[in-house]
């Protein structure tokens, strides 16, 4: 926290089952010297991952498609995302690993080689967690499963192979609507990776 602008912190867990959202109360000292009691919701668990991979000799680039149940609770798109490689990094678990681990249980890929872009929060003003970002070049000969994600956390992932273009058109389209893989996707082609 910042240059004594925030004191007297509490914090109490409202709901801890699938991630904990907690309400925290503060006083924060605005720069006109007032200051005011706060109180804020935060929510999240561990930190995430998500990876993009990309074929630089077929130009094609693997996304996945699974349910999301904020979006149909949100009334979009029947809940279906297509997004990139993501989840949640296990305790004791690197994000470099945790990126590898995700990829062959969600797409059935074996990468080795992974090139980080950056560290994001989503959603600062209410989630915790933070995302670090990856691009990953993958051969056909990478693919060693056939991915779909893992029954015992309730996955079901459709793999989705495409061209780099269609996919940048799928987010004019607003058929790509996440955001990790908008920039990921904008990534490959400001670094021109698949030139």
């Amino acid at each position: 926290m910042t240059d004594n602008k925030i004191k007297n912190v509490t914090s109490k867990v409202l709901s801890n089952i699938w991630a904990k959202l907690e309400q925290v109360s503060f006083d924060f000292t605005f720069n006109n010297g007032k200051t005011e009691r706060l109180t804020h919701e935060v929510y999240g668990k561990a930190d995430g991952v998500a990876v993009l991979l990309y074929n630089p000799s077929t130009k094609k680039v693997v996304l996945s498609k699974q349910f999301r149940i904020p979006m149909y609770v949100a009334g979009v798109k029947n809940g279906f995302s297509i997004e990139v490689v993501g989840g949640s990094i296990d305790k004791n678990e690197s994000p470099e690993t945790s990126v590898i681990r995700e990829t062959k249980e969600e797409i059935g890929y074996n990468i080795s080689e992974i090139e980080k872009v950056t560290t994001v929060f989503l959603s600062p003003g209410l989630m915790r967690e933070q995302v670090h970002l990856y691009v990953a070049k993958y051969t056909n000969e990478d693919k060693v499963e056939s991915g779909g994600g893992l029954a015992e956390e309730s996955e079901e992932i459709t793999v989705l192979e495409t061209s780099f273009d269609e996919a940048l058109k799928m987010i004019e389209n607003k058929e790509i609507i996440d955001a990790r893989t908008i920039m990921l996707l904008y990534h490959l082609k400001v670094k021109n990776l698949l030139e």
